[in-house]
Protein backbone atom coordinates (compact mmCIF):
# COMPACT_ATOMS: atom_id res chain seq x y z
CA UNK A 1 0.00 0.00 0.00
CA UNK A 2 1.58 3.46 -0.69
CA UNK A 3 2.23 6.47 1.66
CA UNK A 4 -0.59 8.44 2.12
CA UNK A 5 -0.07 12.14 3.53
CA UNK A 6 -1.57 12.60 7.15
CA UNK A 7 -3.88 14.97 6.09
CA UNK A 8 -6.96 15.01 3.17
CA UNK A 9 -8.76 17.67 4.41
CA UNK A 10 -9.40 20.45 6.87
CA UNK A 11 -12.25 22.15 8.40
CA UNK A 12 -11.61 25.56 10.18
CA UNK A 13 -15.10 26.17 12.02
CA UNK A 14 -16.38 30.03 12.36
CA UNK A 15 -19.58 31.23 14.00
CA UNK A 16 -20.25 33.96 11.22
CA UNK A 17 -19.59 32.40 7.25
CA UNK A 18 -19.52 35.47 5.14
CA UNK A 19 -17.27 37.20 8.36
CA UNK A 20 -14.18 34.48 8.25
CA UNK A 21 -14.82 34.08 4.12
CA UNK A 22 -14.16 37.55 3.81
CA UNK A 23 -11.04 37.40 6.04
CA UNK A 24 -9.29 34.54 4.17
CA UNK A 25 -9.72 36.08 0.67
CA UNK A 26 -8.43 39.28 1.79
CA UNK A 27 -5.71 37.51 3.62
CA UNK A 28 -4.97 34.76 1.04
CA UNK A 29 -5.80 37.06 -2.00
CA UNK A 30 -7.93 33.86 -3.53
CA UNK A 31 -11.94 33.48 -3.99
CA UNK A 32 -13.69 30.27 -1.68
CA UNK A 33 -15.93 28.62 -3.17
CA UNK A 34 -19.97 27.14 -1.66
CA UNK A 35 -19.45 23.72 -1.55
CA UNK A 36 -22.10 21.87 -0.59
CA UNK A 37 -22.66 19.17 2.73
CA UNK A 38 -24.40 15.91 2.11
CA UNK A 39 -25.52 15.48 5.67
CA UNK A 40 -27.08 19.40 4.77
CA UNK A 41 -25.89 20.37 8.58
CA UNK A 42 -23.14 22.68 7.67
CA UNK A 43 -22.93 25.95 5.70
CA UNK A 44 -19.09 25.21 3.59
CA UNK A 45 -16.87 27.51 1.84
CA UNK A 46 -13.52 25.87 0.59
CA UNK A 47 -10.49 27.38 -0.45
CA UNK A 48 -8.88 26.56 -4.04
CA UNK A 49 -8.04 22.71 -4.27
CA UNK A 50 -6.95 20.38 -6.64
CA UNK A 51 -7.61 17.33 -4.70
CA UNK A 52 -5.02 15.11 -7.21
CA UNK A 53 -1.95 17.57 -6.36
CA UNK A 54 0.28 17.50 -3.09
CA UNK A 55 -1.23 18.98 -0.12
CA UNK A 56 -4.76 18.80 1.41
CA UNK A 57 -7.91 20.76 0.42
CA UNK A 58 -10.25 21.96 2.87
CA UNK A 59 -12.91 24.62 3.95
CA UNK A 60 -14.10 27.66 6.04
CA UNK A 61 -16.96 25.50 7.81
CA UNK A 62 -20.01 26.71 9.88
CA UNK A 63 -21.58 23.64 12.16
CA UNK A 64 -23.77 23.39 14.94
CA UNK A 65 -21.14 20.72 16.08
CA UNK A 66 -18.39 22.09 16.23
CA UNK A 67 -16.73 25.76 17.40
CA UNK A 68 -13.84 28.14 16.55
CA UNK A 69 -11.06 29.01 19.15
CA UNK A 70 -7.11 29.00 19.88
CA UNK A 71 -5.59 26.20 21.36
CA UNK A 72 -6.45 23.54 19.21
CA UNK A 73 -4.81 22.74 15.61
CA UNK A 74 -3.10 25.11 13.69
CA UNK A 75 -3.56 25.08 9.91
CA UNK A 76 -0.49 26.40 8.16
CA UNK A 77 -1.45 27.85 4.31
CA UNK A 78 1.29 27.86 2.17
CA UNK A 79 2.97 31.54 0.78
CA UNK A 80 5.12 32.77 -1.99
CA UNK A 81 6.44 34.69 1.13
CA UNK A 82 4.51 34.64 4.21
CA UNK A 83 5.16 38.07 4.70
CA UNK A 84 3.08 39.45 1.94
CA UNK A 85 -0.12 37.64 3.57
CA UNK A 86 0.89 38.16 7.24
CA UNK A 87 0.43 41.79 6.41
CA UNK A 88 -2.97 41.72 5.30
CA UNK A 89 -4.26 40.13 8.65
CA UNK A 90 -4.49 43.09 10.76
CA UNK A 91 -6.36 45.15 7.53
CA UNK A 92 -9.00 42.19 7.39
CA UNK A 93 -9.83 42.48 10.85
CA UNK A 94 -7.17 39.61 12.42
CA UNK A 95 -4.17 39.76 14.19
CA UNK A 96 -0.74 38.43 14.07
CA UNK A 97 0.32 36.96 17.00
CA UNK A 98 4.03 35.83 16.56
CA UNK A 99 5.37 38.20 13.19
CA UNK A 100 7.44 35.94 10.49
CA UNK A 101 10.25 33.99 11.85
CA UNK A 102 12.77 31.64 10.57
CA UNK A 103 11.99 27.30 11.13
CA UNK A 104 15.57 26.88 10.02
CA UNK A 105 15.75 24.76 6.92
CA UNK A 106 12.42 24.77 6.68
CA UNK A 107 11.75 28.28 5.57
CA UNK A 108 9.71 30.67 7.81
CA UNK A 109 6.23 31.24 9.37
CA UNK A 110 4.06 33.59 11.18
CA UNK A 111 1.95 32.82 13.55
CA UNK A 112 -1.68 34.73 13.05
CA UNK A 113 -5.47 34.38 14.89
CA UNK A 114 -8.67 35.18 12.46
CA UNK A 115 -11.91 36.94 12.91
CA UNK A 116 -13.24 33.71 14.70
CA UNK A 117 -10.64 33.43 17.34
CA UNK A 118 -8.70 30.72 15.55
CA UNK A 119 -5.24 30.20 15.25
CA UNK A 120 -3.13 29.66 11.87
CA UNK A 121 -0.05 29.72 10.21
CA UNK A 122 1.36 31.05 6.79
CA UNK A 123 4.40 29.22 5.72
CA UNK A 124 6.99 30.26 3.15
CA UNK A 125 10.19 29.06 1.69
CA UNK A 126 12.14 32.08 1.70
Amino acid sequence: MPKMNAIGWFDIYTDDLARAVTFYETVLGCTLETIGDPTGEMQMRAFPTEMTQYGAGGAISHSPHARPGAGGTVVYFNCENCATEQARVNEAGGQVLRPKFSIGEFGFVSLCQDTEGNVFGLSSLS
